[in-house]
């Protein structure tokens, strides 16, 4: 083990006799308050023991209207709802807490404040999307992995009901689908909305796709993923539609989900902060930003099949 990642857990385990100290860098998502309370709240339904949100950094981007009208709003409520300090700098943040929820909804923030956390050595959870480029998705590993600083990343639809029934044995195929919308500058259009169909697709068919076609249409965006086994995995984002489903293919016959909401990651973060090990091997998180950024290079080819980078 380095000794970078000695010292982390080192700390982890002093603050596991209290409790873990959580810190978000990041209040302009609906996600914020969701964490906050599962944490901090002992009567919510999804509350979690052990750990507590204790400062946040309110962030935000000025050229992100989902983002500049919804920073203060959601720093305000868990500041008032469940307590968290809302501090001026994430340098002050990093010097209260034992790991780091990096929650920004703008993508592009990521790497730098990604950046912080790890030469702080606070372990992190990095919520949707890890990166808008597959080459800021890269460097943020490869920065944690030279430093000895655990990380993950994932769609909370990863741990939904339709993913529960459709990750069954002896699987030949799947298709997801999910509601779409784009986030201006994100140079992965799918990473924003689209990740969590393509999340869904992963966590049915596992990693080891080699190439995909995306094609473009009025009301959709479909891209059709070839695996390394001869699999095929389909994942489907519908502008006019907010269902979440899928369908695995078996041998014989299939299996359908649909309407099974997006699922919480919450207590798959807890175990993250408690073990160091992430839920998602970071291998599959980086194959998932390849396949967005083949999807991204298929689409500007016209939809010409595009191998995996």
């Amino acid at each position: 083990m380095k000794p970078a990642l000695i010292f982390v857990w080192a700390a982890m385990a002093c603050a596991s006799a209290a409790e873990i100290r959580l810190g978000i860098i990041g209040t302009d998502t609906s996600h914020v308050p969701g964490l906050a309370r599962a944490f901090n709240d002992a009567s919510s339904a999804d509350h979690v023991a052990g750990f507590r949100v204790v400062a946040a950094y309110k962030g935000g981007s000025k050229d992100l209207e989902v983002s500049f009208n919804r920073v203060d709003n959601f720093a305000k409520e868990i500041q008032t709802k469940y307590g968290v300090e809302i501090v001026p700098d994430i340098r002050t943040l990093l010097s209260k807490v034992d790991g780091v929820l990096l929650t920004s909804v703008d993508g592009r923030a990521h790497l730098e404040q990604a950046k912080a956390a790890i030469a702080a050595h606070k372990p992190m959870f990095i919520d949707k999307p890890l990166a808008t480029t597959l080459e800021d998705a890269r460097e943020i590993a490869r920065l944690a992995k030279e430093a000895g600083v655990p990380w993950f990343s994932s769609s909370s639809l990863r741990y939904s009901a339709n993913v529960s029934q459709l990750k069954v044995p002896g699987v030949q195929g799947a298709t997801t689908w999910g509601p779409l919308s784009f986030l201006p500058h994100h140079y992965l259009d799918l990473s924003w909305y689209g990740i969590h169909a393509i999340e869904m697709l992963y966590a049915i068919m596992g990693p080891g796709c080699e190439s995909v076609t995306r094609t473009s249409g009025s009301n959709a965006e479909v891209v059709v993923g070839r695996w390394k086994d001869g699999r095929i995995g389909i994942a489907r984002g519908n502008v006019q539609n907010s269902e979440y489903g899928g369908v695995a293919y078996l041998a014989k016959g299939v299996v359908e989900a649909h309407g099974g909401g997006s699922g919480s990651v919450t207590k798959e973060i807890a175990k993250f902060f408690e073990t160091g090990k992430p839920p998602v091997p970071n291998e599959e998180t980086l194959e998932i930003f390849a396949f967005l950024d083949a999807a991204q290079r298929s689409k500007e080819q016209g939809g010409k099949p595009v191998t995996l980078r």
